[in-house]
């Protein structure tokens, strides 16, 4: 959000965009369909949506976290029932039978069937394209210059992406690193003759992301006069494999990994594959390419979430031989990169909230607040830790520049939560005010009226911002995403409705009122 609309008190849902389809989308949320689910938002006294990265991720990942491209939309987020082109090809009637019914089941799946989507799209939005080629590039035509419009506006991030897409595409889908000596090094001669040769299918991947930039543009101003902000996310580091390390080789290294050190959760550590920036060289850069990524993030989103917070203080580096340390080394460098970047990402002009969860050292804290940046506050990890009991702290007692949620895409939901508690942490849990003041009882399974008692909770917290799940706001038990397991269920969760029929069903409706009765009760109503 814009800093402005971070003031005050508010309260929104936590929705990844795969997971809010209508009964018109192609089995996975469209871009066509936030502002469709901000209605609901709306009537229910939230304010904000906090999505996951909608960057596009290669043939055959589901992670948002796994992308070819820091900047670019994935395209399986485009509206095809919005699409000119699409319905001048004929729209749904000129697919053939198989297509069709390939179509219905992934609508009529309960979760994200990427493959059979991906396939489909790709397939129907080329001829699309040479539909627009054809009777709007062509005769130039009113789109065919905002088109034209678009390139010469995000040249300064799209002439590298399109690029690399092509090449990715003539290479069968294998990394940068495998490809010929000269293209993989970004020769001179070598880019040249890859820009002409390439030239129909540059095309098309910027007409891709005009396509999706229309229509998220669309949405975003139709979820702006509901009131309703966008938060996006700003993942710590993008993919190896990926057109932004392509094409700024000499600001990472791809022959080590980060990850982060052993902790309460992990014996050995984490290992997450991905290239290490040499901060050096950012440095010397004043950090360009962060600033570029900020300024992308802010064409797009209200705000947005700094994944691995931590991490852009120092980062732990985990060598090929097994040596690991952290970059940079001691504890001034430290503070003085991390605040450097949070200047940085706040200059774009989007608001921006810190996830600094897990193993976060106490100088990275006292850094928020020096810098008024919210971190996060997670229910049920707000304890007094060195205390008898390990009592939780009353989120009545939460700092006003923080964020209050009830957990992430990558914890449990509260339902589960709840019912694999110990004994002591239920004792605990049930002192905090309002499960004192709903009588809940220690040895009770989840139920809505605890769920309800929770929530309540939340809502009542001192964060001037509150972001609950929705899993949490109708305590299902559904997961988003299970770390470090590889899994067909991570990253594939639907709302069990088309979000335009949110405002039908029951429970929904009860939901939104519930919500809405308690963002006014404690000021959140905007």
């Amino acid at each position: 959000m814009a800093e402005s609309r971070l003031r005050g008190r508010r309260a929104g849902a936590l929705v990844p965009l795969f997971s809010i389809p209508s009964a018109e989308s192609w089995g996975i949320g469209e871009i066509a369909d936030l502002p469709v689910f901000a209605r609901w938002l709306n009537e229910s006294g939230l304010s904000v949506m906090q999505l996951l990265p909608v960057n596009e991720m290669a043939d055959g990942q589901t992670s948002p976290y796994s992308a070819l491209s820091a900047m670019a939309i994935d395209p399986i987020y485009i509206a095809l029932g919005d699409l000119p082109e699409f319905a001048a090809w004929g729209g749904e009637s000129a697919l053939h039978p198989d297509e069709i019914s390939r179509l219905a089941a992934a609508r009529a799946s309960k979760t994200v069937d990427y493959a059979t989507i991906r396939d489909l799209k790709i397939r129907v939005l080329r001829d699309a394209f040479d539909t627009f080629v054809e009777k709007e590039k062509g005769a130039s035509t009113a789109r065919a210059q905002s088109f034209d419009q678009y390139v010469e506006r995000e040249r300064w991030w799209l002439d590298d992406y399109v690029l690399f897409r092509a090449l990715h595409a003539e290479n069968h889908g294998k990394s940068w690193l495998e490809w010929d000596h000269g293209i993989r090094r970004r020769d001179a001669e070598a880019v040249r003759s890859a820009r002409r040769r390439l030239e129909h299918d540059i095309l098309y991947y910027a007409w891709l992301q005009f396509v999706a930039d229309e229509q998220w543009a669309r949405a975003r101003e139709e979820c702006a006069e509901l009131n309703v902000a966008i938060l996006g996310d700003f993942p710590f580091m993008v993919s190896s494999d990926s057109a932004d390390v392509w094409s700024r080789q000499h600001e990472f290294r791809v022959d080590a990994s980060v990850g982060v050190p052993p902790d309460a959760f992990s014996e050995t550590g984490q290992d997450w594959g991905l290239p290490v920036y040499k901060w050096d060289v950012l440095e010397a850069n004043d950090y360009d390419w962060l600033e570029m990524r900020a300024r992308r993030c802010a064409e797009l989103f209200d705000g947005f979430r700094v994944d691995h917070l931590i991490g852009f203080y120092r980062t732990f580096v985990r060598e090929k031989d097994g040596r690991t340390y952290f970059v940079p080394a001691e504890e001034p460098a430290q503070i003085r990169q991390g605040e450097r970047v949070l200047t940085i990402l706040r200059e774009s002009g989007a608001g921006i909230l810190a996830e600094d969860l897990g193993v976060v050292p106490d100088f990275v804290r006292e850094s928020l607040t020096r810098l008024q940046v919210p971190g996060m506050k997670v229910l049920r990890w707000e304890r007094w830790w060195d205390e008898e009991g390990k009592p939780f702290k009353d989120p009545a007692s939460y700092p006003a520049v923080s964020v209050a949620i009830s957990g992430t895409h990558d914890t449990e939901t509260m339902a589960e939560w709840w019912d694999n508690a110990a004994g002591e942490e239920r004792c605990a849990a049930v002192e905090i005010p309002a499960l004192r003041d709903a009588a809940i009882l220690v040895d009770e399974t989840y139920s809505p009226r605890l769920r309800d008692a929770l929530l309540t909770t939340l809502f009542q917290s001192g964060s001037d911002l509150l972001l609950i799940p929705m899993q949490d706001i109708f305590g299902w038990a559904d997961r988003i995403n299970v770390p470090a397991v590889v899994s067909d269920e991570n990253w594939c969760w639907r709302l069990p409705w088309p979000v335009n029929l949110l405002r039908e069903e029951d429970e929904a409706a009860e939901r939104a009122q519930f919500l809405q009765d308690l963002a006014r009760e404690t000021d959140r109503a905007r």
